[in-house]
């Protein structure tokens, strides 16, 4: 059982619902990464989200974008990446982190880090030495990734996706069939950080998804408070959030970032366990 299933499993045997914040690496600072991830488990969090910075994040609203052009500013690429869940790990053997971004960086990745006569790809083989327990590619169609998968799962690593408001039947079976650790629901349609939450359509979307999926839905896109995380707690497996985190420490002094997360994070997971 990989490390992501087994604390969705806990927390199910106890009737809790998973927290998962995003940030993006190396914002608001180059090094302050590591830090944060601590902040965010001290705080509450039970899987962490961290977004590996690309230049055309086509699922990211202005916020995100904003966090990652500044990241990209600062040199961060996916080898960094790595180095700094391999410095979490040095603390932390117990949280799972997934990594969600886009296919160019991880197979930029793979063309300057294989090894000759590899049998597994650089990316996989490193991000399961760093530690990284799953892996969210935005723009790898199920379809297309049966092999990728397969990979990841030889490493004890899930593949992850993302379903929305749009997703056919025949979408959900195909993810169904190689999605392992949780599916994302994207809540509303757009990209993060936009619209307002329908939490009646999402408590109305659940149960289809659940007919096709056996594994923890984490529903994202529009959860910006403790209200919105309680109200969709109530019907999901697990409440993700970032834009809102990502808003708040923006321009923050370095000394503030780790607390002023670590706020709006305790808020949410009191929501969740009331």
């Amino acid at each position: 059982m990989s490390r992501i299933a087994a604390t969705l499993s806990t927390l199910k045997a106890q009737g809790r619902k998973a927290l998962i914040p995003y940030v993006t690496a190396g914002f608001p600072y180059a090094d302050i990464t590591p830090e944060l991830m601590h902040g965010m488990v001290a705080a509450g969090a039970d899987v962490i989200e961290l977004g590996v910075p690309f230049s055309d994040p086509s699922a990211d609203g202005p916020v995100i974008q904003k966090a990652g052009d500044k990241a990209l500013a600062f040199g961060i690429g996916l080898a960094n990446v790595l180095a700094m869940v391999r410095e979490f790990r040095q603390k932390d053997a117990k949280t799972p982190v997934v990594l969600m971004g886009y296919a160019n960086p991880i197979e930029r990745y793979n063309q300057k880090h294989a090894a000759s006569n590899a049998t597994q790809s650089a990316f996989v083989r490193d991000a399961a030495a760093a530690g990284v327990d799953g892996v969210l590619v935005v723009d790898y169609p199920p379809e297309e990734c049966e092999a990728f998968a397969a990979e990841l799962k030889a490493a004890q690593l899930d593949l992850i996706f993302l379903l929305a408001p749009t997703s056919t039947d025949e979408r959900m079976a195909q993810i169904a069939r190689i999605a392992t650790g949780y599916v994302y629901y994207v809540s509303l349609k757009g990209v993060t950080g936009a619209g307002t939450l329908d939490t009646g359509a999402v408590e109305a979307m659940l149960p289809r998804i659940r007919s096709f999926v056996n594994v923890p839905v984490g529903v994202g896109f529009g959860i910006r408070d403790a209200a919105t995380a309680k109200a969709i707690g109530k019907v999901a497996d697990a409440v993700v959030i970032g834009s809102k985190i990502i808003q708040l420490i923006d321009d923050q002094p370095r000394d503030k970032v780790v607390p002023v997360a670590g706020e709006c994070r305790r808020g949410i997971r009191a929501a969740l366990d009331s």
